[in-house]
């Protein structure tokens, strides 16, 4: 297994592992939108923004390189944006985290099609993921234009990106696996 691999699949696995327990506990702490609710919506973009720093090693320069890094700083951003929202309501919330998974969801697409290669296997999960980050991202935009905006959808979207992280590294594995095989 090369160490882009290896390093991807740690990171897609530890990413997953990581979006799955944010939103168990976002699910049961969001009740109000309180201090801990806020601090707890800061940290699930500082996550991607420290994932991306992590990826930036796997990439020696290019393009690709620089749709992480430009993913990594929108989520830096982003986490600064909902602490700010969050003093402002759900709604307001909602449309920062919208606006943020749209414009990582285009990222994490144009990134996915970069590594469809037969070492980084076809990357099905992270094209999917990427883009229903899109299409939930505008949607939570018009859930903020509404009358009773919800912040319950937050644990279903990264659950649901957890999930695809999981399967990515799971496929990335088993394609590591095979190609050792067919070495022997």
């Amino acid at each position: 297994m090369s160490t882009n691999t290896s390093t991807l699949l740690r990171l897609y696995l530890g990413r997953g592992i990581l979006a799955v327990v944010w939103a168990a506990v976002f699910a049961s702490a969001h009740t109000m939108l309180d201090a801990a609710a806020i601090a707890l919506l800061v940290i699930y973009p500082l996550i991607d923004a420290v994932s991306s720093l992590i990826d930036l090693r796997t990439h020696p320069d290019g393009s690709e390189r620089r749709v992480t890094l430009f993913n990594g700083v929108l989520s830096a951003l982003a986490a600064v944006g909902v602490g700010v929202a969050g003093s402002s309501g759900v709604a307001a919330v909602l449309h920062v985290f919208g606006a943020w998974a749209i414009v990582s969801g285009a990222a994490q697409v144009l990134v996915g099609l970069r590594r469809r290669g037969p070492e980084l296997g076809q990357q099905w999960p992270m094209l999917i993921a990427g883009g229903l980050s899109f299409v939930v991202g505008a949607f939570y935009n018009i859930q903020a234009l509404g009358g009773a905006p919800s912040l319950d959808v937050l644990s279903v979207y990264a659950t649901g990106g957890g999930v695809f992280f999981i399967v990515q590294a799971a496929l990335l594995a088993w394609r590591a696996r095979r190609a050792r095989s067919r070495a022997v």
